[in-house]
């Protein structure tokens, strides 16, 4: 308790103010996320649905769960009822299958649920990493703009900069993306409040992220320690 609990606190003493910390849980057991809620910490971020179901069955309701891993169509329809924030939409047909999944869910069960979404760029060298270009992004914002999706909102951007030891490529890399973000503020969502979320930087990089506008960063070893992937 008291490594987690002071882990949270000195991550937090580093962030700016309005700058969210998203816990990336993923792979850590249940007990190490209720810990984390026991100090205070209330957004935690998964990537595998199989893995999220089993921990939203068995901690508070009231966390804030955020989906950061690469999203299938046909697995949308088990986290539309509760996730606080889908960071990873890479295709105009995912958003159309959340809008999908979401007005289904409305109608089955009387209510108005709008799930907020984030669009994903790739911005980084690495081709293995996912996400939108920047021509992608314009052609998808300009069939949103002309058809909006109902039952979801578009809060913002999301990116992973470049895996490599050149903090001043990954800072090249954080700042295209908050011009990138405010480009597309300015032409897509003038009007729109909502639109103000930029989610990039994690364990080794947030402290140059937050610099270059970000507003929620993912962290997760400095947390919880190193994953243990062989479960």
């Amino acid at each position: 308790m008291q490594e987690i609990q002071r882990a949270l606190q000195e991550v937090g003493s580093t962030l700016r103010e309005g700058v969210a910390l998203l816990a990336v849980s993923k792979t850590h057991p249940s007990e190490y996320i209720q810990e984390a809620y026991d100090a205070g910490q209330r957004d935690f971020a998964e990537n595998k649905v199989q893995e999220l179901q089993s921990k939203v069955e068995v901690l508070p309701k009231d966390i804030r769960w955020h989906f950061i891993g690469h999203l299938q169509t046909n697995k949308v329809k088990y986290i539309v009822p509760y996730i606080h924030l889908i960071h990873t939409v890479d295709s105009m047909r995912l958003l159309q299958t959340i809008s999908k999944e979401v007005v289904k869910f409305n109608t089955a069960n009387n209510s108005q649920r709008v799930v907020d979404v984030l669009l994903e760029v790739h911005i980084a060298q690495e081709e293995t990493k996912s996400g939108l270009s920047i021509d992608e992004l314009e052609e998808l914002l300009k069939e949103w703009v002309a058809s909006p999706l109902e039952g979801i909102r578009i809060r913002g951007l999301m990116a992973m900069a470049s895996n490599t030891d050149d903090m001043v490529q990954v800072e090249g890399e954080f700042e295209q993306m908050n011009q990138l973000k405010q480009k597309v503020k300015a032409t897509y969502f003038a009007d729109d409040d909502k639109f103000d979320q930029l989610s990039m930087g994690m364990s080794g990089d947030y402290m140059l992220a937050q610099k270059h506008g970000s507003t929620m960063v993912r962290v997760g070893s400095r947390i919880f320690g190193a994953r243990d992937y062989s479960k």
